[in-house]
């Protein structure tokens, strides 16, 4: 969600958000509208590959035989080369003024420090989550977290009627209401059949998935909250979210992994499908807030859809999930949930105005 208000906020990143604006008119050229629609559909490919590859690829990776590598380390060189990769973006939009580059930097971090500390707190919580992650990924089937985790769309409604005020649909309260039965149905199926594979904990996977859906759903709607207006871009506001991230995550490291760390290194048990996990993990996000701008939210439901399909499938031939009638009816409800809460609210209809001897103009009675 962070990087989806972020998306938003990045208007400076090129002017291809200033000409889409300046040129939505009724008459759109037919070449502009086909183009559109060749980046929405990029965009929602781009968006099933990212969400179900980090999962099933962390999933593959934990459980493979052989040296574990320290999921802490993974989660601070990843912040490492989210930071590095937006510096160098950002780089390019001052085409390459390192006066300017500098001097930006320098206004933007340091002299207005007060801004840059609000990131101090969804930093944290987004560590947080990151290492909760690989915990419940590395605990949990892949279709089975994939399926869970969607329950940070329940926490982040919540937050939001709390934080920020908003209101939601009958449609979407229904709708939130099938995505707990339909979790909760998997749970049961999950619970009753559960399998432990080596050091595996079926219930601390649970734990952390459920734990990482509501430091998602606070952090987002946080992140939105103090950021509500800013200008600054999405590169911008990751280098600032990296500078706590990268930190804390060290802190997390040290904490969780430092004695076997010291002994056995940093890298212990990196192998390039290790690699191929972090890169997916810091770039992945990076893509979907570039991507995201072209997708509306029925397009991000169907992304979530499609990668739940996606997910239970190759977990099928890959892990050897089986997949049982209550799973596939619990899948069935989320998956339906998710599409019903994307879907736009009706436009409140206009209330008619007195009228005093006179008609009034349409334009006037309608909003």
């Amino acid at each position: 969600m962070a990087a989806e208000g972020g998306t938003g906020a990045a208007g400076d990143g090129g002017g291809e958000p200033t000409r889409g604006e300046g040129g939505s008119g009724k008459m759109e050229p037919r070449g502009i509208s086909d183009a559109n629609q060749k980046l929405k559909y990029i965009s929602l490919a781009v968006l099933v590959v990212q969400n179900a590859s980090l999962i099933l690829s962390i999933r593959y990776v934990r459980t493979l035989p052989g040296d574990r590598f320290f999921t802490t380390s993974a989660v601070v060189v990843a912040e490492i080369l989210k930071s590095v990769t937006c510096l160098l973006l950002i780089f390019l939009q001052k085409r390459g003024n390192v006066k300017h580059y500098m001097l930006f930097l320098y206004d933007s971090i340091v002299q207005q420090y007060m801004d840059t500390l609000k990131l101090a707190m969804p930093a944290l919580i987004y560590t947080l989550q990151n290492n909760l992650q690989y915990i419940a990924i590395s605990n949990l089937p892949a279709a089975t977290f994939q399926v869970t985790y969607q329950l940070k769309i329940l926490t982040t409604a919540i937050f939001s009627v709390l934080m920020l005020k908003k209101s939601l649909s009958n449609l979407q309260w229904i709708s939130l209401l099938l995505l707990f039965t339909g979790v909760a149905l998997v749970q049961v199926e999950q619970a009753g059949n559960k399998e432990t594979a080596g050091d595996q904990n079926y219930f601390v996977g649970l734990l952390a998935v459920i734990l990482s859906c509501i430091s998602s759903g606070f952090a987002g709607v946080y992140f939105e909250k103090i950021l509500k207006g800013s200008a600054a871009s999405v590169w911008l506001r990751n280098v600032q979210l990296s500078l706590f991230g990268t930190s804390l995550g060290l802190l997390v490291l040290w904490y969780n992994d430092g004695p076997a760390v010291a002994k056995q290194g940093f890298f212990f048990g990196y192998t390039p499908m290790v690699w191929i996990v972090i890169l997916n993990q810091a770039f992945g996000g990076l893509l979907v807030a570039v991507v995201v701008k072209y997708a509306d939210n029925i397009l991000k439901g169907f992304a979530t859809s499609f990668s739940i399909l996606g997910s239970t499938i190759v977990s099928i031939y890959l892990f050897g999930f089986h997949l049982d009638l209550l799973f596939a009816v619990g899948t069935s409800l989320v998956i339906g949930a998710v599409y019903m809460y994307s879907l736009p609210r009706a436009p409140t209809p206009a209330r008619p105005v007195a009228e005093k001897g006179a008609f009034l103009p349409k334009s006037v009675l309608v909003k």
